[in-house]
């Protein structure tokens, strides 16, 4: 992937979230941008950071650690996004390192959070993850238990959640089940909704999404 790729694709996304808003009657300025850098390596990532992005989406700690800390000491302001699944084991490392936690949806991991956030003083931005198509294989919380967890988020742990994440069934139109992911955060007093990927970031912006994880569209097909 060359840096004219990723430059190239990183305009051609913002012209699409500016259109998508536009058509959905949102102020661009509502809709955060996490370029999801996981997989590509370090030196595909300072073009993006010169072209103006500050918000990036990393799947996994061990990744991050190896490759971000250099990358945000070079650059002020820059944002990064655990959007991947969380062991409880690593909750340390990923509110040490993290702005944001996208992937939260077991009570071992809320324990472990609210130790490490009150342990270290930070306090990243945390998303419930909601498994809205109930697939066996992938992680989140059922909708159907999602209220109950929220509460107990809250109540048990004394964790501040700000919104809700999900992954649509790769297999099934995407839009009811941003429907659902956004019906729940509005019951329950939610304003973000990370919602949308590569494919269908602008059916998750027209439904609510205020955060749009995109990887490929910028930085190009993963090996």
């Amino acid at each position: 992937m060359s840096d004219a790729t990723a430059l190239s694709g990183l305009e051609h996304v913002r012209g699409e979230i500016a259109r998508a808003c536009r058509d959905a009657g949102r102020a661009v300025g509502d809709v955060e941008l996490v370029a999801v850098s996981k997989t590509f390596p370090a030196e595909a990532i300072p073009p993006v950071i010169a072209a103006g992005q500050r918000v990036f989406g990393e799947n996994r700690v061990q990744e991050a650690k190896g490759k971000w800390p250099a990358l945000t000491a070079a650059t002020a302001g820059i944002k990064l996004h655990l959007i991947g699944p969380l062991q409880s084991n690593k909750a340390k490392e990923a509110v040490a390192l993290f702005d944001a936690i996208h992937s939260v949806d077991r009570a071992s991991l809320c324990d472990a959070l609210s130790k490490e956030i009150q342990k270290q003083g930070r306090s990243p931005v945390l998303f419930a993850q909601i498994n809205t198509g109930a697939e066996p294989q992938k992680a989140g919380v059922l909708p159907e238990e999602a209220d109950a967890f929220l509460a107990a988020c809250r109540d048990n742990y004394g964790l501040t959640m700000a919104g809700l994440m999900c992954i649509p069934p790769a297999e099934e139109a995407p839009g009811p089940h941003f429907a659902l992911t956004a019906k729940i955060a509005k019951r329950n007093g939610l304003q973000l909704l990370s919602m949308g990927m590569s494919a269908d970031f602008a059916d998750a912006i027209a439904l609510g999404a205020t955060h749009v994880r995109v990887g490929s569209a910028i930085f190009g097909g993963r090996h």
